[in-house]
């Protein structure tokens, strides 16, 4: 008894496990769950040269992108009852529809065992397909879509990730250079003021930094030849910046005064070899102070056609208004499109 009860409670373990492998065995194999999201790509028959195959009853196109050392090309290949056809014998035309409404269109020619597009088929490829085929008579019309590296988000999803998209439109792109430069007064914003015959200095009536108008009797000189007195005006209106002269003097060759006029300004910016080429005259600038705080858009008035010896650089000259960022002998930036 003792024997028999030991050989029943072995066998139960067996009998339970071959029971559960005869259950397994009886299920089918477990699949691949498929991700979330990601169909599968669709499919199409493949010709001899492994490009998508049209069939229309018994006549049949293979249509191919041949790049193989050569811009992108169409390559289509003509079948009657799956045999090779006369590439003469088939009038054949394509038309791609890409995004934003372009359509480019293909005239193919016949060459060697093939119809050849007249044309390159521009990247991206992605866009719907018309295909009209006349062979034998019979006009043969496909229609299909080819999209690669295309996408399309829902706009719930935009709105979940954060994008947003807008109309583009046309935009000049510039290429620009920075240069460095001056602030310089104009040559016509600065006069010398002589005078006009030898002769004491009888009287100065401005000092240096003073303000002065146009006309303004600046000095009195006693002709060495006449002994008459003759006043000096001012020829422009400006800011006296140099004086040379005390009264009691002699008036000579050398300018009493020189008055500047701090309105009449430009900016000289030092052009080196490797840019002398690309900047012109017309040019649009933005000229920048050092700190960056004043900014003013300008023009290239005109390129200087020597250049500094020490240097070695042109000075392209850019006109700007006065003010308290634009001062003679301030640094100053300047970007250059060219």
């Amino acid at each position: 008894m003792n024997t028999l009860s030991s050989s029943k409670a072995a066998s139960a373990p067996l009998f339970i496990l071959l029971t559960a492998l005869a259950l397994t065995g009886c299920g089918e194999p477990a699949k691949p769950a498929e991700a979330p999201g990601h169909a599968a790509a669709p499919e199409y028959e493949r010709g001899p040269h492994r490009g998508r195959m049209l069939r229309d009853g018994e006549f049949a196109l293979e249509v191919t992108i041949f790049e193989d050392g050569v811009p992108p090309e169409f390559h289509v290949y003509a079948y009657r009852k799956d045999k090779p056809a006369d590439p003469k014998a088939v009038q054949l035309t394509v038309e791609l529809g890409r995004l934003g409404g372009r359509t480019d269109r293909f005239a193919f020619t016949p060459l060697e065992d093939y119809l050849r597009g007249q044309g390159v088929v521009a990247e991206p490829h992605s866009f719907d397909v018309k295909v009209t085929a006349v062979e034998g008579g019979r006009t043969h019309r496909w229609a299909y879509a080819s999209y690669e590296g295309r996408t399309t988000i829902s706009a719930q999803a935009a709105q979940a990730g954060g994008v947003k998209s807008e109309r583009a439109g046309p935009f000049a792109i510039a290429e620009l250079i920075d240069l460095s430069g001056r602030v310089e007064i104009a040559p016509e914003g600065k006069a010398e003021v002589r005078a006009w015959y030898p002769g004491r200095v009888m009287s100065l009536a401005a000092e240096l930094g003073q303000p002065v108008r146009k006309g303004q009797v600046l000095a009195r000189v006693e002709s060495a030849n006449s002994l008459q007195t003759y006043p000096i005006p001012a020829p422009i209106s400006g800011v006296i910046v140099e004086k040379n002269a005390n009264v009691g003097g002699v008036a000579g060759e050398q300018p009493l005064y020189v008055v500047a006029d701090p309105n009449r300004l430009y900016a000289g910016f030092f052009v080196y070899p490797r840019d002398a080429e690309r900047v012109r005259v017309g040019q649009p600038v933005e000229v920048r102070s050092l700190s960056g705080d004043a900014r003013v858009t300008s023009w290239v008035d005109a390129v200087l056609p020597t250049a500094d010896f020490a240097s070695q650089t042109l000075v392209a000259r850019v006109p700007i208004r006065g003010g308290e960022a634009w001062r003679p002998g301030l640094g100053v930036e300047g970007a250059f499109a060219v």
